[in-house]
């Protein structure tokens, strides 16, 4: 740890909160590891996401100078309002952590994660572990309010273990949380399985910032009904946006069409690889096999499409499979 950053004074905490500047209801880019990186992010904020979140960001690995984690929080301004996700289980990493982000990183917001199912998170007492640790919890919150100036954010679950989204949140009544993103499963469920839409309406008498429901959301009917039965204050999209950047622009459309033109998802598929490969070159492309195999679910000879797709190396052979 440096002294520049042990000894940073928090700026004025009388700094304005975006939250409470955007228009409900608010559709956001939930964090994803491997998923949410810079190029995405631009891309989903080009089809009119209103906040995007950061990968999960290793709070330990900010302490101990982490190239890659480093890499991990960079941004472009276009991205903004911008939320770095943190994960740990020791409060004096998250403090040097969003000290670090504070001063070097400058985002619009820092949220924690205690929704990750990961076993190998969980293992370390972070993710959906340090929900079930109320008293642990409640101490990394606020630790990483006391830390910084900008706005904190929670993920969490409906459940974890014996603990409920409602349990949790009485514990940290007094916090000043300034929005949270309630993944509509429990721990068990992982990513399946009915949302508990219920126990996310149920949460506004447990807290007054800004509440985003998640979980379950793959078109314009989903948000619908997740807005309509939740009374949240906008989603969280996570897997619904698996080669759907453009889900975005879907639901804040007046229009119920879904975007199926082949050359018009190529041109996006192209310009996302482009974006990739400028920011991580050759790597970056490579990374993004997932993404492509995503883009062409749904078109014909999607299988056949796969198969190439996995194997490309740089843009120029996306190129030719694109044939654009």
């Amino acid at each position: 740890m440096t002294n520049q950053i042990q000894n940073f004074k928090i700026p004025n905490k009388n700094s304005k909160n975006f939250w409470q500047k955007l228009a409900k209801p608010i559709y956001a880019l939930a964090p994803m590891a491997g998923v949410t990186d810079s190029a995405f992010r631009q891309i989903c904020k080009s089809f009119g996401a209103d906040v995007v979140y950061s990968e999960m960001i290793s709070a330990a690995a900010i302490v101990y100078d982490s190239k890659k984690t480093l890499e991990l929080m960079k941004f472009n301004k276009k991205e903004r309002p911008f939320v770095i996700q943190l994960f740990g289980s020791k409060p004096e990493h998250f403090a040097y952590a969003v000290k670090y982000i504070t001063k070097k990183i400058k985002p619009d917001g820092i949220d924690i994660n205690f929704g990750c199912a990961v076993k190998k998170i969980i293992k370390q007492g972070a993710g959906a572990a340090l929900m079930d640790n109320s008293k642990l919890g409640r101490l990394i919150i606020k630790t990483v309010i006391d830390n910084t100036n900008l706005p904190v954010s929670i993920k969490v679950r409906s459940q974890v273990k014996q603990i409920t989204v409602l349990n949790f949140l009485k514990h940290l009544a007094d916090l000043d949380i300034k929005a949270i993103m309630i993944h509509g499963r429990t721990l068990n469920q992982g990513h399946s399985g009915p949302v508990d839409y219920n126990i996310i309406k149920q949460a506004r008498k447990f807290f007054k910032g800004i509440i985003l429901a998640n979980g379950g959301i793959k078109n314009k009917q989903d948000v619908q009904k997740m807005l309509a039965l939740t009374e949240a204050d906008g989603v969280g999209i996570g897997q619904g946006v698996f080669g759907k950047p453009w889900i975005f622009e879907e639901i804040k459309s007046k229009k119920l069409k879904e975007k199926s033109d082949k050359k018009e998802i190529f041109k996006i598929m192209l310009k996302h690889a482009k974006l990739i490969n400028k920011l991580k070159d050759k790597q970056g492309v490579v990374e993004m096999r997932k993404h492509l195999c995503w883009y062409v679910n749904g078109l014909k000879n999607a299988s056949i499409l796969r198969q190439k797709l996995v194997k490309i190396k740089d843009l120029n052979e996306l190129k030719k499979i694109l044939e654009i």
